[in-house]
């Protein structure tokens, strides 16, 4: 199966977890760094976990949650200055060596849209572009993830969608997990990034570099005909789709694989959630089942992540993030990916979802990773807003 995600360079140092920060931004983080995971408010109702109510029928999954902002993270902070901030980046940055905590203090505290005009302060008053100059001073995993953070959100995804193309190879994995997850609206908004960016079609690209039934789902999936928030559901259809997927896997010898990826990637998540019912009353048993038994490889992969996308968002999320930390190594391209594009979106729940899933806080699988000198900062934060450094508080 595809997927894999290409390491990258040593670096100095790792600070994933303070991009975990659970409150706006202006709550200036607290000492340890991966307090600021532990500390999260935010608590998933039953609807936005994908429960069943007692009668049976599914609940809305993540859609929602999502809606309500329940799970937002960063909102900005209400006593914004952009220019000491970039003042601040540019004195970690001048001269021999760089001083990382403070480059952390600054750019983990604002959300995206106040890092976007730290940086065109940054230029107007050193002439220098602030990413292109981190890219300079830092290296490794600290320079992947504080470059991360500089990029605006659509031009962020649409990046990671280039890299994952370029060159040899293609890390399918990158462009599932981005198209079965977003919105329609969100993948609109990412389609023009990447043109814009890079020259050419988002759609083109991805037909270029994949082939068979992986490059239809993909390219189903990118035309964001799902309906993602619709409350209807057609109780009829729902069964007829249901009836249509066994008699296109189960129920033949071979594959309908067009069936799967038509009623995957055209139907809303409500609509989806009760097709699944009906489908394992049908089949006796799931539709995750039968996707494993009928497809294979990155096919497989894909229908599966619609699935699990469909069922709970935020649980595909806390299980893409538990095996980017479980056993050898550290997938550090999906760890960072996924906590920074989430950061402004659902990341409280979440977290909220990964300790109900695993048992342990996120934060705490992550420290292992941490070298010891990046477990706390060196000295003393200070906010550069003008405000004063609280001291951290237990919880």
């Amino acid at each position: 199966m595809g997927g894999g995600e290409r390491g990258g360079r040593a670096g100095r140092g790792w600070v994933g977890p303070q991009l975990l920060a659970c409150h706006p931004p202006h709550k200036v983080l607290p000492g340890p760094v991966l307090r600021t995971l532990e500390r999260g408010k935010a608590t998933p109702s039953s609807a936005s976990l994908g429960t069943r109510d007692p009668s049976g029928g599914s609940r809305m999954a993540w859609w929602k949650a999502w809606m309500e902002q329940e799970g937002v993270t960063v909102k900005g902070s209400p006593h914004f200055n952009p220019e000491p901030d970039a003042e601040a980046l540019y004195t970690a940055m001048k001269g021999i060596g760089t001083n990382e905590q403070a480059i952390i203090d600054v750019l983990t505290r604002r959300s995206n849209a106040q890092r976007q005009q730290i940086a065109r302060s940054f230029k107007a008053q050193f002439g220098k572009d602030l990413t292109e100059t981190l890219q300079s001073e830092l290296s490794g995993k600290f320079e992947r993830l504080m470059v991360a953070l500089m990029y605006p959100p659509y031009r962020y995804e649409a990046k990671e969608l280039h890299e994952a193309m370029k060159g040899l190879g293609t890390k399918e994995g990158v462009i599932i997990e981005i198209l079965a997850s977003r919105t329609k609206n969100h993948l609109r908004e990412i389609m023009k990034a990447y043109e814009a960016d890079y020259g050419s079609s988002l759609e083109e690209d991805i037909q270029a570099d994949t082939s068979g039934y992986l490059e239809r789902i993909l390219v189903c999936l990118l035309q964001g005909s799902r309906d993602d928030v619709s409350g209807f559901v057609d109780p009829g259809q729902a069964v007829q789709d249901a009836q249509d997927l066994y008699a296109a896997g189960e129920k033949i010898h071979g594959t309908d694989e067009m069936k799967f990826i038509t009623i995957l990637c055209t139907r809303s998540a409500t609509h989806l959630l009760r097709v699944f019912e009906e489908y394992e009353r049908i089949a006796g048993k799931s539709i995750e089942d039968s996707i494993k038994s009928e497809t294979h490889g990155s096919l497989e992969e894909a229908m599966l992540t619609v699935v699990k996308c469909t069922r709970n968002l935020h649980s595909y999320f806390a299980e893409r993030l538990y095996y980017a930390l479980k056993g050898a190594g550290t997938r550090d391209g999906t760890l960072i990916r996924n906590i920074v594009s989430r950061s402004e979106i659902d990341l409280n729940l979440i977290k909220c979802q990964f300790t109900k899933m695993y048992g342990k806080t996120l934060g705490s699988m992550i420290e292992p990773v941490l070298p010891k000198d990046r477990r706390a900062p060196r000295k003393p934060a200070r906010a550069t807003d003008g405000s004063p450094t609280p001291r951290p508080t237990e919880g």
